[in-house]
Order: structure tokens, then sequence, then C-alpha cells
């Protein structure tokens, strides 16, 4: 398995853990909102290693967004679920491939 693939299977998972109701909430602002830079880094280095490993990039790129916009509730917690779907069929797709 790539590295990239191994970053979308935890970015994913990330992503479906802070899209939990009440739990990814209180995860994100019990960090002060740290949880989603750290989730912005860890996307990047993501759609960096997927570039180079020519996979893949719509997961990353989508991470990259939900990122920044995940500050607004509801939004935020509905585009944790379309990340997270989207980075593990992604990652599944490259793993039996």
């Amino acid at each position: 398995m790539r590295i990239s693939t191994g970053m979308k299977w935890l970015t994913g998972l990330c992503e479906v853990v802070l899209g939990i109701p009440f739990i990814g909430a209180s995860i994100i602002i019990g960090s002060g909102w740290s949880a989603l830079g750290v989730m912005l880094i860890l996307h990047a280095i993501t759609l960096i290693l997927s570039i180079r490993d020519m996979e893949g990039k719509g997961g990353p790129i989508l991470g990259l967004v939900t990122s920044v916009v995940g500050l607004i509730p509801f939004v935020g917690m509905v585009l944790h679920w379309i990340t997270s779907i989207t980075l593990l069929i992604s990652a599944y797709r490259e793993t039996t491939h």
C-alpha cells in the first residue's frame, strides 16, 4: 500500500470521528478549533502524496475545504461526512487495484 493511500485511510477515519454529532463538535471546540488545523495539515500532506503517486486528489482537496468551512456548525458536520466517505472510497479503490 502506498503512503498516500494509508493517509487517505487515516484522514478518512479522522473525518468520520469529527462528523459524529456532539462527539466531533466536542473534539473541535474542546481543542479550540486546533483539530481543524491539524486536519488541514494532514489533508495537505495527503494531497501532496497523492499528486506524487498519481492517485485521486478529490478527497484531500475536499478535506482542505472541509477543514476551513468546518467552523460553521452543522455545515461542517455534513462536510465531514461527505469528506470521510470520499476519502474512504478512494482509499478502498486504491487498495483493491
